[in-house]
């Protein structure tokens, strides 16, 4: 693909043949070289938020392993084991390889709802994504073929998880220390205001909580051993505050990312009800994920920057 300009602006996306995520420069290019690099369908579809028409035949999964990439940006979208045939015409998977490699946004065109499915690091219009899966995510992202480049080879997928249970930073550092967690973000979910900083968070008037994305490999740490990490480092009986830190800001809470996790996180919390352990009832809220606003880079990492114990709370 021919050079171009490209902003400074750096973002984190994960690269699944590694298993790592890098700081990669985010692609940012004028129209007129899109056009130079991507075919006239191409363009039509990624650039312009166009349709391809669906195929008229079933949308196997290839028999090799392997990913589909960003056409414009080779971006790690979507592995093939995670391909299903959904009968709509247009490829279909259940999961991104990584859900930071993607973007997802309202769109009401049409006079329709939907939420629209972008590459995170260049913008390029992918698909939708519909609540009508397959478990374990119940999800479909439905995604144009011809955004789409696959190449054979190994991979390793990637999970998401968003938990919020006091000050950041010492969440941060419990789970970014345990083996098979990948990368952490600080940031603030839950709330409406747009953009927020963290002096609108500790504001509280965003409606936001201060929470950590924690990306990890399934197949050495489970959601469910995450989710048994959560339990300890807090205590989840307090309302809307951990130890001296008060305010809805601080609150517990549980973001989940599909219906597998919204069905473990209230499991594992009624097991913890039963168990007896906790001093009162459990006020952490169970809560569908909805858009994270990473927090200033002062945050990120903070408990390991400045060599602190691993808890603030």
């Amino acid at each position: 693909m021919a050079k171009s300009d490209e902003t400074a602006v750096k973002m984190p996306i994960y690269d699944a043949r590694a298993g790592v995520v890098k700081e990669m420069l985010k692609v940012d290019r004028p129209n007129s070289e899109w056009k130079n690099v991507l075919t006239p369908e191409q363009y039509s579809v990624t650039r312009q938020r166009g349709t391809e028409k669906p195929s008229g035949g079933a949308c196997e999964a290839p028999k090799e392993d392997g990913l589909y990439e960003c056409v414009c940006c080779g971006t790690d979208l979507f592995g093939a084991s995670t391909k299903f045939e959904s009968g709509t015409g247009w490829p279909s998977f259940w999961t991104p390889v990584a859900p930071i490699n993607i973007a997802l946004h309202e769109d009401l065109d049409f006079g329709m709802e939907r939420v629209e499915v972008s590459c995170a690091r260049c913008g390029a219009h992918l698909g939708h994504v519909f609540d009508d899966g397959p478990m374990p995510t119940g999800k479909r992202y439905c995604i144009n073929g011809i955004a789409l480049k696959f190449v054979k080879g190994p991979y390793k997928p990637a999970q998401l998880a968003i938990f919020a249970a006091g000050c950041f930073w010492g969440v941060e550092e419990s789970f970014r220390t345990l083996k098979g967690v990948i990368w952490t973000r600080a940031g603030y979910t839950g709330g409406s205001f747009r953009n927020p900083t963290y002096q609108d968070v500790c504001g509280k008037k965003t409606g936001h909580a201060e929470a950590v994305q924690v990306l990890f490999d399934p197949s050495v740490i489970t959601y469910s051993r995450l989710l048994d990490e959560f339990w300890k480092i807090h205590d989840p009986t307090q309302v809307n505050r951990q130890g001296a830190d008060v305010g809805s800001n601080y609150r517990s809470a549980i973001f989940y990312c599909n219906g597998e996790q919204e069905k473990l996180a209230k499991e594992s919390r009624g097991r913890l009800e039963k168990s007896g352990r906790s001093k009162g009832k459990i006020a952490t809220q169970i809560t569908k994920a909805g858009v994270f606003y990473p927090a200033e880079e002062y945050h990120q990492q903070y408990i390991m920057k400045h060599n602190l114990p691993p808890r603030c709370n």
